[in-house]
């Protein structure tokens, strides 16, 4: 039972993450030889605020 687990900055659509989980989905079944019942996924969105790159809050490098 293969978990795949996403994180990804909030702000996505539902259709945005059902393509990617249904993308991730088949494509690991067809590398892996699995079925794609067998695929959880999970997608993990965090707040901006909560997300850094190179020391530097993420909403303040990139502000909206």
């Amino acid at each position: 039972m293969p978990i795949i687990k996403v994180e990804i900055l909030e702000g996505r659509s539902r259709e945005q993450k059902r393509e990617l989980a249904q993308t991730l989905t088949k494509e690991t079944a067809r590398i892996i030889k699995v079925s794609e019942a067998s695929i959880f996924v999970v997608i993990d969105e965090v707040k901006k605020e909560n997300w850094a790159i190179g020391g530097e809050l993420f909403v303040d490098k990139y502000p909206d």
